[in-house]
């Protein structure tokens, strides 16, 4: 071997080295990750609740993440829910959905994209449900609708309020009208935990959008948003292509979505806890004191009705 043979060879493991990129599972397993400023530790984005000091930027966060933050760690009990049957369809497109379902699984170590828990805020017992965008985008189908449904039923059982803390691109195209029902079913569930004078809270977080905004995500008694959270229906690029017009800046974060009406409260990760366990406090006193004045208004019928015969 000539020495312009060896210099060449050479050249071609330097080009090889610098155009290998790393896997998303590289990225997943690494001890950084990247916001503002640049690389970051996760460790020390953990300590601060995975809020950036600097841009105070909500990452994305797994269930499980989030129930410890607001219930405090491993204080709360996840539920066994419903799995129907996992490809109703047969979908196949650049692969199985089964073969999706489980890669899912695997990654997120859940049966389904929601999980749902009972938990104590501020001494209130609470059901609260959970999505994770790792499962295919916490788009929703049968399995979450089964879970959410889960939840609801739980809630009315133990007469405990509800909260839905949303994430997800919407309804999952793999199950077709089978998902796109859930939007119903949902919406019927939440008319029954109403029905029975319990209070149904939304976290809404990064990012809601699609048919979970368009249902069970703006259903609630009280709608709190994590600072900057994407809340939306349609994408912003498919609206200005039919307004033909520039959309505001901050446009569909949820900070604009309040200033619209559709946001009640924007809350940093932090403060969560506190904040719903005061919003609880105050709603189930008030139910209570609705509650007492009904049965006092039955109490004087009565009473008028027995006089009268």
């Amino acid at each position: 071997m000539n020495w312009i043979t060896k210099i060449i060879k050479a050249g071609e493991k330097i080009k090889t080295a610098f155009h290998k990129r790393a896997t998303k599972e590289d990225i997943a397993n690494s001890d950084w990750t990247s916001c503002c400023r640049g690389p970051i530790l996760k460790k020390d984005l953990e300590k601060n609740l995975w809020v950036c000091p600097d841009c105070n930027k909500h990452h994305r966060i797994k269930p499980k993440q989030r129930f410890d933050i607001l219930f405090g760690k491993n204080n709360y009990e996840i539920f066994k829910t419903p799995i129907p049957n996992d490809d109703p369809l047969n979908w196949i497109d650049s692969k199985s959905y089964k073969d999706r379902l489980k890669s899912a699984r695997k990654k997120t170590e859940m049966d389904c994209g929601m999980m749902v828990v009972s938990g104590s805020i501020n001494n209130i017992k609470v059901t609260a449900v959970a999505s994770d965008f790792d499962f295919l985008g916490a788009s929703m189908a049968a399995a979450e609708g089964e879970a959410f449904l889960y939840g609801i039923q739980y809630a009315i059982e133990n007469q405990t309020p509800f909260l839905c803390i949303s994430a997800g691109g919407g309804m999952r195209m793999m199950e077709s009208l089978i998902s796109l029902s859930q939007m119903t079913r949902t919406t019927l569930a939440i008319n029954e935990l109403k029905k029975n004078d319990l209070p149904y809270l939304v976290c809404l977080t990064d990012p809601t959008a699609g048919g979970i905004t368009a249902s069970y995500a703006m259903l609630g008694d009280l709608h709190i948003a994590e600072p900057g959270a994407l809340i939306a229906f349609a994408g912003a690029r498919v609206i200005q292509g039919t307004v033909k017009e520039e959309l505001p800046e901050g446009f569909q974060k949820s900070e604009y979505v309040e200033k619209t009406g559709f946001v009640d409260l924007i809350v940093d990760r932090k403060d969560l806890s506190n904040k719903i366990g005061t919003l609880l406090s105050i709603l189930l006193k008030k139910n209570s004191v609705i509650n007492s004045e009904d049965n006092e208004t039955s109490e004087n019928s009565q009473s008028l009705t027995k006089a009268a015969s």
